[in-house]
């Protein structure tokens, strides 16, 4: 499919410009807005972009947005399902089939994880790829905005450190073991659940040929019903932070917002409260 960049631009401008900020969960606030709708600035937070990525969609240029990247930009946009169809159709991409996995985040979802100030929040999908984050989450896992989307998984950000990213989260020993396990089963459910899906399909692929010790976990076959777990992540400023996981299902989706937190007044609430205070600098 060759698509029409020019046209595509155009589309995704006119669809940000129809958008109030209260359409989407933002705050209206007090200044005038010189144009109207979104800002470029908010959508990419809403599509978990960046923002020069969306300057350079709006201009006609750089590279075709991969299936992904339009169903984020769609929520974001919240197009409706034929404006969905002609996004596809202008960035020459083929709509995802019924039975693939969401990567679109509804609105109230969104609104829920800004409100989390005080505690490292995101939302991921039923494979794992993380879809949003708030600001506590990137001091805590690491700068996520600076992961390719493609990669922004939590079975490659688990299994490899490359020059992308280098995971914080703690792997050593029987406990690193169990970490591993518990992973691979989540992406194995998915799978179960989502035999078609391409994305998944690729990525287990790609693992199992580049990461032994994925592949040999993998081959183990581990299936468990996780909701609740305990991880430990070494952050630079505060050292290791061993933090409470919790995971609340978006079951319409089949999505789930993943908390952490600490117990009040253990030393490492005190870290989670400096790192709270220095990324709201």
């Amino acid at each position: 499919m060759a698509g029409d960049a020019a046209e595509l631009a155009v589309a995704v401008r006119q669809w940000r410009e129809r958008l109030a900020p209260g359409d989407v969960g933002l705050p209206n606030g007090s200044v005038r807005r010189r144009t109207p709708g979104l800002r470029r600035e908010e959508v990419a937070h809403l599509a978990g972009l960046s923002v020069d990525y969306v300057v350079r969609l709006e201009q006609g240029r750089g590279p075709r947005p991969s299936a992904t990247v339009l169903m984020m930009l769609s929520g974001a946009l919240l197009l409706s399902p034929p404006e969905i169809e002609h996004l596809f159709a202008l960035a020459g991409a083929a709509v995802p089939t019924a039975g693939a996995i969401s990567d679109v985040v509804r609105p109230s979802v969104l609104r829920l994880l800004d409100r989390l100030h005080d505690l490292p929040a995101m939302v991921s999908n039923a494979q794992g790829d993380v879809l949003a984050w708030n600001e506590l989450a990137s001091a805590v896992l690491g700068d996520l905005s600076k992961v390719p989307h493609w990669r922004r998984t939590h079975l490659w950000l688990h299994f490899v450190a490359d020059e992308t990213f280098a995971s914080r989260l703690v792997v050593e020993g029987t406990e690193g073991a169990r970490l591993d396990r518990a992973t691979v089963a989540q992406a194995r459910a998915a799978l179960a659940r989502y035999p078609q899906d391409t994305k998944l399909l690729r990525t287990v692929d790609e693992l199992r040929e580049r990461v032994p010790r994925f592949a040999a976990v993998w081959d183990e076959r581990p299936l468990q019903h996780r909701h609740s777990d305990v991880k430990s992540y070494d952050v630079p400023g505060v050292g290791r932070i061993t933090l409470d996981c919790e995971s609340l299902a978006v079951l319409d989706d089949d999505q789930t917002l993943v908390v952490y937190s600490a117990a009040p007044d253990s030393t490492d609430a005190v870290k989670l409260e400096k790192l709270r205070t220095d990324s709201s600098r």
